[in-house]
């Protein structure tokens, strides 16, 4: 299931997009302002940002310009404002897509559908903080230097990124790795490989240790 965040101060529009979402296998988080908004970007997992133009604590143009590098998903301007000089606006900064209310359901369905089909097939790239992950050549990336990761170590490190905002047990690492090897893993065995990653990434900032329980990779 995908879910989508919405960025809208009208509850009558999030209820009725709640309900519909539902009916399209798609869930729906709701931010009522800006604030609340950047606080959900920096710490919830989602595949699309639909975001209002006109918000009471600020311009969705100037906050996506603002956030635009801590989002790594399609972005929907849903808005009043059909002005053309507002659309191309909207489109110039990037978004996916520029729809006006009021909308059609079918249609709105049918846009995001399509930016999530671009995405998927277009942005086959990971990112947290500096590093990057290309998915088609599996290279990681800090900054514009390569990270010389063997193929298991960067199967370790792709797990925790595609993980990100959760919390990874030792037992579910050791799983995969056992997976990947087909040779028994024990547990000094992963505090080396993760110590390794650390080593290559050039930060102990990317992975956190929970202690007693395992890692979490963070987006930002």
């Amino acid at each position: 299931m995908k879910t989508i965040l919405l960025i809208e101060d009208n509850e009558t529009i999030f209820k009725g997009l709640d309900y519909l979402f539902m009916q399209n296998d798609f869930l729906l988080l709701w931010a009522n302002s800006l604030k609340k908004a950047k606080e959900f970007i920096r710490t919830k997992e989602y595949d699309l940002i639909i975001l209002d133009v006109t918000l009471p604590d600020g311009d969705g143009f100037v906050f996506f310009k603002e956030m635009k590098s801590e989002i790594h998903v399609p972005v929907l301007f849903l808005t009043a404002k059909d002005l053309e000089d507002d659309v191309v606006h909207g489109l110039e900064l990037g978004a996916a897509d520029y729809i006006v209310k009021p909308f059609r359901n079918r249609e709105l369905i049918l846009r995001i559908g399509n930016a999530l089909k671009f995405k998927e097939e277009d942005k086959k790239i990971l990112h947290v903080k500096n590093i990057q992950i290309d998915l088609d050549s599996m290279q990681v990336k800090r900054g514009e230097e390569k990270v010389p990761f063997t193929t298991l170590e960067y199967k370790i490190f792709l797990y925790m990124v595609e993980n990100a905002g959760r919390v990874v047990t030792r037992e579910a690492i050791m799983d995969k790795i056992w997976d990947l090897s087909g040779n028994y893993v024990n547990d000094n065995t992963l505090t080396v490989y993760i110590k390794r990653i650390r080593e290559k990434l050039g930060t102990d900032d990317v992975i956190k240790t929970i202690k007693g329980i395992g890692y979490r990779v963070d987006r930002e």
